[in-house]
């Protein structure tokens, strides 16, 4: 008899002593306090091995007995166990107990990754959790247990999720729960998916998912590398019959030194981002994008990804050996040998002429044609059967039970199922169809075969071409008339189009990821690849992961030669839309996206190209020497037929973007070289062509592309351009007509207009709020905006005022302000004096005429003319301030206490000297109210200032 601890779920074996002969009876006495309602009267049944454990029962309904007892009354608990042996304690000798947590560290670099499996997702076929830092990459392995229907392909889908609140924040959009899965979510789930098809076994169809989440993201260390490793071990350690374990690295160029997996921090500084996958002897995945570096130092970065990616899977293995599930290789469902044969025998010579067929369209009709002809005769002669795939029942689990209990009704939701033990039941895959294993046999095996033994024994490819030959190419600019750039690429027959499209730079796109939190993109090249390019009938909408992973690509590699924000203040869209396909348009796109931006006016550091290589791995098998033959240039058939797919971009100085998928086991680091240095060769050929272009970019901007103009004021001054809620850039944008106006913290404006005249009209009251006035300023056709006794006060720019005083009015003496000018009357003042708390102190008298030229006045006062000249303000603002502005005729007098002539002949002297510079008389300050429009002031190239020495913001 054992008393069962109340708080814990599993009760070890280890602590229950019976013999191989005897059941074994169990009851706890739980206190009233620790016996929960839902608890009472339940029923335990359990098979039990040597290294189980006893888990949350199964709960029964009640019974009716009269031997129920009180509510308050202990509780029996029997458990029935057959035991062949008495139990040990758990170890790692145990690799059956999939509940156990196993955990390793990792080498990485300067640092190790912590990997632990079997304390989370049970239930599945493989779970794993990967730590780099704080960041944490949860990954999950599932199959399904009745195959699918035999495919060309492996039913493997990936799903990647960064939550936000792995970082410990929220979506900064409108909704706050992740929903579809964003471009650079897809990218990464492209990552995972890439090396790990090569290393499923073929005749698998069980249907695969694997899952990713990022759990815990620390700001440091990427998540993207982590998933990818991560899915490699999740893999390894479930059922799936894969070849190897795989895990990938990212390597960073530091100075000169490469870094494996570097921190966020440390790729800021990197001149190469390059993450590779692979197994412990073969790489099978590489992506990366650098500046122009040279293809000696690709190689040198791929070695050391490689080692790192050798010690990784090394461990993972040791790890599998422990804890990893049997695989399913009985699940395996491969085509019977002899129906290679007889495809062979029925297609031979037919299947020959119809791969030297150089058209794409003809040729896959021709295949199509034979396909059915020899599926017919197959079905003539008996060998194919048309039986329907028999559905295998699903076999409910046998679960035994006390024998001395009735049976009872379990409640649905009372207890997880997951928590009762129960016998597995192996997976029984679905008899295949022979008609399907006809079409596999002649589509991927038979068909490939011959295309692959025509390229190594004749050494011509389908259209005629040798391995090194390219197809001739020849591209235009300047379709489409709308467009602020376009070009069209032909390659032979195959077309491919493109758009470049100029916005202002309120129109770059926010990057709301858990890694690039708040990124503004201002270019982004966005891929489409309708099913009519090839002449298919498919599903036309949202992009797939395929076009978002092409368009990454190519961005990437033109964004080197893209200009600065400063010097091209534009926000860059290239449309790559697919017209005709036979081989790579990706790296199509690099070289139409290049003529596209510039035909748009672009001023790029230089071209750009790309080109896609093949290659034909074993060659023994068709008579080579066995040295791997590489491919340029490929074809569509090339592609889906061949062993590899790298794709190279860069110019004659270096390499900007690449990426090569692998369909075989792997390839070496010599076999990499030669398609590197092959591909330099063919980038060469195509810069060359690309230059050829006619009609030829245009390279200046278009009349349809928005005109940007930027300008600097001081950043104290850009709250005058907003204005209180924005109101004031608003009425700017009313006013002046312009479309938009952009202003940052750091006191840059940028103004967008789709003409000059609104532009320069913006410009003009712009830079009138934020103006710097100076001492000698001259501001033409001004408003009065209030009369005084004592003077006006002119606005000299929006919002900016000044006092013309009573004594600056007029050449000769002047009573009252009111008797000579009014509120709207427009003068030409001069800015004279500012004084201490920035007021300004202008002066119509200066501008005028002096009334005798020919005997200027040499009286003078002494001392300081400007001093007397304040003085004689101080003496006018004396006079002229009087609380009723009605006096009658004894106050003029009173007021009028200097003699009017001897003090116009000190302020004509005090004007001489103040407009000594002729310079100054010419030049017009613009008004947004005068009379004359800004845009005819602008064209004449007058400046808006009259001193040249005046400043802005």
């Amino acid at each position: 008899m054992l008393a069962a601890n109340p708080n814990s779920s599993f009760i070890p074996l280890s602590q229950l002593k019976a013999s191989n002969s005897k059941k074994l009876k169990i009851f706890s006495h739980f206190p009233p306090v620790y016996c929960p309602p839902q608890l009472r009267n339940v029923h335990f049944s359990f098979i039990l091995s040597p290294n189980a454990v006893l888990r949350t029962p199964r709960t029964r309904k009640r019974r009716n007995r009269s031997s129920r007892g009180s509510r308050n009354s202990c509780n029996q608990f029997s458990i029935e166990a057959s035991l062949a042996a008495e139990p040990g304690i758990q170890n790692e000798e145990a690799p059956q107990q999939s509940f156990a947590p196993y955990s390793i560290k990792i080498p990485v670099g300067d640092r190790h990754i912590f990997v632990e499996t079997g304390h989370m997702g049970r239930q599945a076929s493989g779970a794993v959790t990967v730590t780099d830092g704080e960041t944490i990459i949860y990954t999950t392995v599932c199959l399904s247990d009745v195959p699918s229907e035999p495919s060309d392909f492996f039913p493997l889908s990936v799903n990647y999720q960064e939550r936000f609140s792995a970082a410990g924040r929220t979506s900064g959009g409108f909704f706050k729960r992740e929903g579809r899965t964003k471009d650079h979510e897809v990218l990464i789930c492209r990552l995972i998916d890439r090396p790990l098809r090569p290393t499923m076994l073929k005749g698998f169809y069980h249907e695969t998912q694997i899952l990713s989440w990022v759990l815990s993201y620390d700001g440091l260390h990427p998540p993207d590398s982590l998933a990818v490793t991560a899915a490699g071990i999740a893999v390894a350690l479930s059922e799936v019959p894969n070849s190897k374990a795989i895990a990938g690295v990212r390597i960073g160029l530091i100075g000169d030194k490469f870094v494996v997996n570097p921190t966020t921090k440390e790729m800021e500084d990197s001149k190469l981002d390059l993450l590779l996958a692979g197994t412990e002897s073969a790489i099978l995945m590489i992506e990366g994008y650098c500046n122009f570096l040279p293809e000696e130092k690709l190689l040198q970065a791929v070695e050391v990804g490689q080692d790192a990616v050798r010690v990784i899977c090394k461990e993972v293995e040791s790890l599998v050996k422990k804890c990893g599930k049997p695989k399913m290789l009985d699940a395996i469902k491969l085509p019977p040998l002899e129906l290679y044969k007889h495809v062979e025998e029925i297609a031979g010579d037919e299947l020959v002429e119809a791969l030297q067929i150089k058209n794409k369209i003809p040729r896959r009709k021709a295949l199509s044609s034979l396909e059915a002809k020899v599926l017919n005769i197959l079905t003539e002669e008996g060998f194919v059967s048309k039986r329907e795939a028999a559905v295998t029942t699903e076999i409910l689990p046998d679960v035994l039970e006390d024998e001395e209990e009735d049976e009872e009704v379990v409640v649905d939701g009372e207890v997880d199922e997951g928590d009762v033990h129960i016998k597995p039941v192996p997976k029984k895959p679905t008899p295949l169809l022979i008609k399907v294993d006809v079409k596999l046999v002649f589509k991927e095996e038979v068909s490939s075969r011959f295309l692959r033994r025509r390229i190594v024994e004749g050494g011509k490819r389908s259209d005629g071409r040798t391995p090194e030959e390219l197809r001739s190419i020849n591209s235009r600019c300047g379709l489409l008339p709308r467009a602020h750039g376009s070009a069209l690429l032909h390659v032979v027959k195959p077309r491919f189009g493109y758009l470049c499209l100029l916005a202002d730079s309120l129109c770059f796109q926010l990057l709301d990821n858990l890694v690039d939190e708040d990124e503004f993109k201002r270019f982004y090249l966005q891929y489409s690849f309708p099913p009519s390019c090839v002449g298919e009938v498919g599903r036309a909408g949202a992009p797939s992961r395929r076009e978002i992973g092409h368009g990454m690509l190519a961005e990437r590699a033109l964004e080197p030669i893209l200009p600065s924000e400063d010097d091209f203040p534009y926000t860059v869209r290239v449309e790559s839309t697919i017209t005709e396909s036979n081989g790579s348009s990706s790296m199509a796109s690099v070289c139409g996206g290049c003529l596209a931006l510039q035909d748009a006016g672009v001023p790029v550091k230089g071209s750009i190209a790309g080109i896609a290589m093949g290659m034909v791995l074993d060659t023994k098998e068709f008579g080579g020497d066995g040295t791997p033959l590489i491919l340029s240039d490929i074809t569509g058939g090339e592609d889906a037929s061949g062993d590899m797919d790298f794709k190279v971009a860069g110019n004659d100085d270096g390499v900007t973007a690449f990426q090569m998928d692998i369909k075989v086991g792997g390839i070496t680091l010599p076999v990499m070289q030669q398609a590197l240095l092959q591909a330099r060769e063919g980038r060469k050929h195509i810069l060359a062509e690309m230059s050829k272009c006619f009609p030829p970019p245009s390279e200046r901007l278009s009349k349809y592309a928005p005109i940007i103009h930027v300008m600097k004021v001081k950043p104290d001054k850009v709250n005058l351009i907003i204005g209180s809620g924005g109101k004031k850039v608003k009425s700017i944008i009313e006013e002046s007509g312009v479309e938009s106006i952009d202003t940052q913290d750091n006191g840059v404006v940028k103004i967008t207009a789709k003409d000059l005249s609104s532009l320069e009209k913006s410009k003009a009251i712009i830079s009138n709020l934020t103006m710097v006035p100076t001492v000698g300023d001259i501001f033409r056709n001004c408003e009065i905006k209030s009369v005084a006794p004592y003077g006006v006060f002119v606005e000299i720019s929006p919002g900016r005022e000044g006092l013309c005083h009573i004594s600056e009015l007029t050449a000769s003496w002047l009573a009252k302000a009111e008797d000579a000018f009014k509120v709207g009357d427009r003068v030409d003042v001069k800015l004279i004096e500012i004084n201490e708390k920035g007021q300004l102190r202008l002066s119509r008298r200066a501008l005028l005429p002096e009334p005798n030229p020919e005997k200027p006045s040499t009286k003078l006062r002494s001392g300081n003319p400007t001093k007397e000249s304040t003085d004689s303000q101080k003496a006018y603002e004396k006079s002229n301030k009087q609380k009723n502005t009605s006096s009658g005729p004894n106050s003029d007098v009173e007021v009028d206490n200097a003699e009017p002539p001897e003090d116009k002949s000190v302020e004509d002297k005090f004007v001489k000297r103040l407009v000594s510079s002729g310079k100054d008389t010419d030049k017009i300050r613009p008004k947004k109210n005068s009379s004359k429009p800004v845009d005819d002031i602008s064209r004449k190239n007058e400046s808006a200032v009259v001193n040249g020495d005046a400043k802005f913001g």
